[in-house]
């Protein structure tokens, strides 16, 4: 009997359920749905990728539609405003183009405007060697390491001249040789101080240079004294020479003559009466 009852109770209740489900289906189906639309406006995107320096033109620019509650700040809605101008960001397919991105209008484009205040830019050219292998591209860090013979010494010394210079530019030219036959040869320009430049410029004319790629989040300079082909086969490099103030000291003391021995002083006591003295040999 109790089995009975927990049955119907059971049944009541599915059957209940099943109703109040059907109803709330019903009700949710037939209520109109409200559709909140956000408004968009149509802005300036690259149309492709764009390279540092590039002078944009009508083809390098399309309009996407973006939310205008969302709109970026420095946005462009027309495309006139940025033909011709110059880019100092790259920008991928579809980013849009900002004001703090583009150089300002009537400056022009390519490598001079992009230049920071207190900076200069200077081209070397560059083999695969010189060049990392292709791996020196812009916006990497270099060493440049400089292979030459100081004044007064017939061996070569290799030692790091400038450290972390920033590579704004690394294309290809068509060059001729000696025989005038035209060569593909790598240009890169590097980034740096009006002293860094100087110190490129003598590494480039008096001996032979190579770049060394680093970590750009390796800000550390390392301190190096350079090194020998004969250090580096001993194995160490040589000690340093000693002051010359030192040296001035141990040539006084070898070659100044030994100061001749004195002898000791000898007190005599010389009595005349009554009266006593001391002299001193």
């Amino acid at each position: 009997m109790n089995r009975a009852r927990i049955l119907i109770v059971l049944l009541v209740a599915v059957l209940v359920g099943g109703l109040l489900s059907f109803a709330v289906y019903n009700y949710l189906r037939t209520r109109p749905v409200t559709v909140v639309k956000t408004p968009e406006k149509n802005i300036v995107v690259a149309a492709g990728k764009l390279q540092l320096g590039t002078r944009l033109k009508d083809q390098d620019l399309k309009f996407i539609s973006w939310p205008a509650p969302n709109l970026p700040t420095g946005y462009f809605d027309k495309k006139e405003d940025l033909v011709d101008r110059g880019v100092i960001q790259p920008a991928v397919e579809n980013e849009p183009i900002l004001e703090s991105k583009l150089v300002p209008k009537g400056v022009g484009a390519g490598l001079p405007p992009i230049i920071p205040s207190g900076k200069r830019a200077l081209s070397i050219r560059a083999n695969e060697i010189i060049g990392v292998a292709g791996y020196v591209l812009p916006g990497t860090r270099v060493d440049v390491v400089l292979t030459g013979s100081p004044v007064g010494s017939n061996e070569p010394v290799t030692k790091i001249v400038l450290q972390n210079v920033e590579v704004v530019s690394a294309a290809q030219d068509i060059q001729k040789d000696a025989e005038g036959k035209p060569k593909t040869v790598t240009v890169v320009t590097l980034l740096g101080s009006p002293e860094d430049i100087e110190k490129l410029t003598s590494a480039s004319s008096q001996g032979q240079f190579q770049l060394a790629l680093r970590n750009p989040l390796d800000l550390e300079e390392a301190k190096t004294r350079g090194i020998q082909l004969t250090q580096l086969i001993r194995g160490g490099a040589p000690p340093p020479p000693p002051p010359a103030r030192a040296q001035r000291r141990v040539a006084q003391t070898v070659g100044a003559p030994a100061p001749p021995s004195v002898a000791p002083a000898v007190n005599i006591e010389v009595i005349k009466g009554e009266q006593r003295s001391t002299v001193k040999f």
